[in-house]
């Protein structure tokens, strides 16, 4: 789990029961972050909340808090089965939905409880029969719960207590059909409780909060937007056809030992991997129609040091903790800023420090003042010059065809895009 900075209030000063403060204890969670300082008091006398913090903030650990300690200090509502979940987590992505999973098998070494997860794309029939077996709680995505709840592998008439995780990315993936589709499967509002937890408490999430929940106490806690005084953050102005060179140049010189290189496309993420695999790099390419089975398994190598360059469109962005990430590279500048402070939060994790550089080429680089705005600072300038650029190998050619160059030849301009005085930042 993410060591946010941490208040002067510890756990065993909360209402908790023995079982829990022990789990918590052996876990190493001695004291709480701010959102577990706020959303937890509400949350374990059984109050619905609606928190508004980033990742990283702490708040994983804040709703397992309150989901154990109701499956501990209260008792099963009196209609349920055995079979039947009495705790519900749902997560926007499947990688998120691991993760989570994972955070609460630590906890619930202490505590017993049987664990169930459910995510797309692979395991279907062995998902099944887990839920079919029984369960206290369940980790799902949206999309595969509902599969099992049609086919009435599980039943959601028992839930005592539902967590919704990321409430803005259910809206932004299009989950938010089937999160109401599910909501409406459990026990009255009146009946059960609801934690919400999303990165803003815009409109849409409110509308949810209001339609599904009992009066719901709000909090709310602001990370840092961006770790600037551990994160070292550098922008270049590449030209498009530069970039590639670039980055190959920079992962060379910076002795770069484990690093993400995001792209917005899955185009743009199959033409880096390309490049860098034939420059002898260790890669693995993550994007959202690789199947599940095998991007576990490329997390996994990633994590080990098997894998020297992961590079991901920004499925990876959100949701995953990866140690020892040295570098990350925005090879296309996101559209959206929060996804700029999401990527670079993926290095200098657990106090560690760590580099983000931005490529601003002509393409993307009208994103950079929205990013500078919402980050609150302007991004230090650095200039593309010829000894950064490395040969780029072309693919191989079909037998009998010339190879072409290794990297295009500059215009008579000097094909550098855009420079640094041509973008107008905010302030």
């Amino acid at each position: 789990m993410d060591r946010a900075p941490l208040t002067d209030q510890y756990f065993e000063s909360l209402p908790l029961s023995e079982a829990v403060s022990k789990a918590l204890a052996q876990a190493g969670f001695l004291r709480l972050t701010p959102i577990q300082a706020a959303a937890l008091p509400p949350a374990l006398a059984g109050r619905d909340v609606a928190g508004e913090a980033q990742t990283g903030t702490g708040k994983t650990l804040a709703f397992l808090t309150a989901v154990f300690e109701r499956l501990a200090s209260r008792p099963a509502l009196a209609e349920r089965v055995p079979e039947q979940p009495r705790a519900l987590i749902l997560a926007p992505t499947r990688e998120l939905a691991i993760q989570i999973h994972r955070d609460a098998e630590q906890l619930n070494r202490a505590l017993g409880f049987r664990l169930a997860l459910c995510y797309g794309g692979v395991d279907y029939e062995k998902q099944r029969e887990t839920l079919r077996a029984g369960s206290d709680l369940v980790i799902a995505t949206p999309g595969r719960l509902i599969d099992y709840v049609r086919q009435k592998a599980v039943s959601l008439a028992a839930v005592e207590i539902a967590v919704i995780d990321e409430a803005d990315r259910m809206f932004d993936l299009g989950f938010i059909r089937d999160l109401r589709y599910l909501l409406r499967k459990l026990p009255p509002r009146e009946r059960r409780q609801c934690l919400l937890f999303s990165a803003t408490l815009g409109h849409r999430v409110l509308e949810l909060a209001y339609e599904h929940m009992n009066d719901p106490v709000t909090v709310s806690v602001h990370a840092e937007r961006v770790p600037t005084e551990r994160i070292r953050q550098q922008v270049y102005f590449p030209a498009a056809e530069e970039k590639t060179a670039l980055l190959l140049g920079l992962l060379s010189r910076l002795g770069a030992e484990r690093s993400i290189v995001f792209v917005n496309t899955r185009a743009a993420a199959e033409k880096v991997s390309a490049a860098l695999a034939r420059a002898g790099y260790a890669v693995g390419m993550l994007s959202g129609d690789v199947p599940q089975q095998k991007r576990q398994s490329m997390l996994a190598r990633f994590a080990r040091g098997e894998l020297a360059v992961l590079v991901a469109t920004d499925v990876a962005a959100r949701g995953l903790h990866i140690p020892a990430v040295s570098h990350v590279f925005n090879y296309d500048l996101p559209q959206d800023p929060e996804d700029y402070v999401h990527r670079i939060g993926r290095t200098a994790r657990l106090g560690a420090e760590g580099d983000a550089i931005s490529f601003a080429c002509d393409l993307y680089a009208t994103s950079l003042p929205d990013i500078e705005r919402y980050i609150g600072t302007s991004i230090p300038r650095a200039a593309v010059s010829e000894e950064l650029l490395a040969p780029v190998l072309p693919p191989a050619a079909p037998a009998g065809e010339p190879r072409r160059n290794a990297r295009r030849r500059r215009s008579p301009q000097g094909g550098r895009g855009l420079s640094p005085s041509s973008i107008q930042t905010g302030s």
